[in-house]
């Protein structure tokens, strides 16, 4: 059936073995989505609900994936999915209060319609960027089968979100790896106006299979009882024999992409032809036809529907709007955790490289947490670029060091799917400039899923950064001002061997989402003596690597050894404050130092422009104006990209201005 051509009305139900009291179910299921949809409409034209998406037309395949599956396993749904949350049995009165904007909501309020998961009923809400998605559906069929729980994972997507970057990289990384997940593509021929034809160049999903090595099937997407019965066999199947399947379900939109747009850019002939197939009516016919419904039968059915309707939307409405509690909105934004310091037993220690600390530091984490997954470009037998991950394969296992295919945002969205499951996942970034092609699953899902409906991201991003080693724009940059504005991450960025592997080690334990910065150029060049057991360094924290009385420098990373030889070769007393983490930072260290020299300059790495010591200088004059003797100063890079060339490199980096601008605040 293509999407362009007179469609078959006949939809062919076949029922095979399928009890009555089965047909009856899926119809009773199949009827819910589209009651509360008529009822929505309505409000919405009163102006009681502000937004709808519609899957008017597009019922038979949330129902045929939702009835298919067992209760315990993931689905993973869209904006047009409505009846897989009627059919996990959601009650229907938060599930309005939740489109209504109510406190009751699964997300209090703070995200829209279906944006929102729950654990309870294993469903995990999208996003509006769609393709991220799949690769939480890879993550999640990872954690079972590393649990070696016989389970299938379903994500959908529709034909319009195949053309990002994250549809590829979920079906990659799920062919790679085997994974057991169900790839629906409701292909309904519109994202939003653009037709499927300047969408892409294929004639149907099922051509695309076989290029990432994966198995692809057909379904009348409007036909309830095919869908239905095709994925039982399918997730029958590959629970027993994992891999993932791609099933393309044919089937068209009725209504707008959300209502507002409405369908004028439908032809009129090919919606009266698509609605001679309309999935609630072809199958009641269908029952009716086969004596399987009756008359008495269906308005039971309906009656009892309409009332559980009915009596939903009552106490959501008569719920009350939200009175905002500020303590409350902030609170929400990371995970419950209250750190525990943990020192070291024993005075033993080691000679240790920045490098062997941080690897020491991860050793010891995957031992403490056995289910803890590390994955990252070749960091299995080759041991990562920077060998921090050497010798951890043979120690660890496959299943537990993983290399990944290039695609950073699949892995990111992957260690989300694990943390879902209970599993902590560290992914390496093979160099922090990489992360930009992860930067949606960073900003959008790892940093917001908790505060939008209470679910933990617990997953460490390790981010090897920094210049000073001619390696040009694209693996020298700073990038931790990219992420410093966004709520709901923490961003760690150890300067010495003892920070580093304390700092990672505390990150680890800690159920949020991670940034963990190490600079390139301090791996080989700094050594201490730091202990062999395992410990951890107090997040949020910073601390004096120098003390003085003339001038505070407030500093991390590579900037505490720049000020630390420059005072020391210009002479000057000051305390250098190392701030090592970046979010959330230490405020009261800064205004301590502060209040004590009355002089203080930032130093960064980074572009001087909208780095983080723009946002901690502006604090300071809030804050801290009554203790200033002088301007608050700052020093960064220049603002152009990293140079190549080694001479171009010095200019760029701060150290010399720094030198220059120390001076004039000491003499102020």
């Amino acid at each position: 059936m293509q999407l362009g051509s007179v469609p078959n009305v006949n939809l062919n139900f076949d029922r095979k073995n399928l009890s009555d009291s089965t047909l009856l179910r899926l119809y009773e299921s199949l009827l819910v989505p589209r009651r509360i949809e008529e009822k929505m409409l309505i409000l919405l034209r009163q102006g009681r609900i502000s937004k709808w998406f519609s899957g008017w037309g597009q019922e038979a395949i949330s129902i045929g994936a939702v009835e298919a599956l067992k209760a315990d396993e993931f689905i993973l749904p869209m904006h047009r999915n409505l009846g897989i949350f009627t059919g996990r049995k959601i009650p229907l009165e938060r599930l309005f209060a939740q489109f209504q904007g109510k406190k009751s909501g699964f997300t209090k309020g703070r995200d829209r319609s279906f944006h929102f998961g729950s654990i309870e009923h294993h469903i995990v809400g999208m996003i509006s960027h769609l393709g991220p998605q799949l690769a939480i559906a890879d993550g999640i069929a990872l954690a079972n089968r590393l649990s070696k729980e016989e389970k299938v994972t379903l994500v959908f997507s529709g034909d319009g979100a195949s053309s990002e970057g994250d549809f590829h990289e979920g079906l990659n990384v799920a062919a790679v790896w085997k994974l057991p997940v169900i790839f629906v593509i409701e292909h309904n021929g519109y994202g939003l106006s653009t037709p499927s034809e300047e969408q892409f160049a294929f004639k149907n999903f099922t051509d695309k299979g076989l290029g990432y090595g994966i198995e692809a099937v057909r379904v009348e997407g409007n036909n309830v009882l095919d869908v239905y019965q095709t994925i039982v066999e399918l997730s029958e199947d590959i629970r027993k024999n994992p891999r993932p399947i791609l099933v393309e379900a044919m089937t068209f939109r009725m209504r707008g992409h959300e209502e507002a747009s409405g369908t004028k850019y439908v032809p009129k002939q090919l919606m009266e032809d698509w609605a001679k197939l309309d999935p609630v009516e072809n199958y009641e016919a269908y029952l009716e036809s086969i004596g399987v419904l009756d008359e008495k039968t269906k308005s039971r059915i309906n009656t009892k529907i309409k009332k559980a309707i009915n009596d939903g939307l009552e106490l959501a409405f008569a719920e009350e709007q939200i009175t905002p509690q500020i303590d409350e909105e902030i609170q929400d934004v990371y995970f419950p955790f209250e750190q525990k310091i943990i020192s070291p037993q024993s005075e033993k220690t080691t000679e240790k490289r920045l490098v062997d600390a941080i690897s020491d530091g991860l050793r010891q984490s995957m031992e403490k947490y056995p289910n803890l997954v590390l994955m990252g470009q070749d960091i299995g037998e080759y041991g990562g670029v920077f060998k921090v991950t050497e010798g951890f394969k043979p120690t660890f296992g496959a299943d537990r060091v993983r290399n990944t295919p290039l695609c950073e945002s699949a892995i990111i969205g992957a260690g989300l799917g694990l943390s879902i499951k209970g599993f902590k996942a560290m992914v390496e970034m093979q160099f922090a400039d990489f992360v930009s092609v992860g930067f949606n699953q960073i900003v959008n899902n790892l940093a917001k899923i908790h505060y939008r409906w209470g679910q933990n991201a617990d997953v460490v991003v390790r981010m090897p950064t920094g210049a000073g080693m001619a390696a040009g724009p694209f693996h020298s940059q700073s990038n931790e001002a990219w992420f410093f504005h966004t709520p709901g991450l923490k961003i760690v960025y150890p300067s010495n061997p003892y920070d580093a592997k304390g700092l990672l080690n505390a990150a680890i334990e800690d159920p949020n989402p991670y940034l963990y910065f190490e600079h390139k150029g301090l791996y080989r060049s700094i050594s201490d003596s730091i202990p062999d057991e395992y410990y951890t360094v107090e997040v949020g924290k910073a601390k004096l690597a120098a003390t003085g009385d003339q001038v505070s420098v407030v500093t991390y990373g590579m900037g505490v050894h720049w000020a630390k030889k420059a005072v020391e070769e210009m002479g000057i007393s000051a305390d250098i404050l190392d701030l090592r983490t970046l979010l959330p930072w230490d405020k009261e260290a800064v205004r301590e130092t502060v209040k004590k020299t009355g002089k203080v300059i930032f130093l960064q790495e980074d572009c001087i422009t909208g780095g983080i010591g723009a946002e901690i200088c502006a604090w300071i004059s809030e804050h801290c104006f009554e203790y200033l003797d002088a301007p608050v100063m700052r020093e960064g890079s220049l603002d152009t990209p990293v140079p190549f060339a080694p001479n171009l490199e010095r200019a760029f980096l701060p150290v010399d201005r720094f030198k220059e601008k120390l001076q004039l605040l000491v003499e102020y």
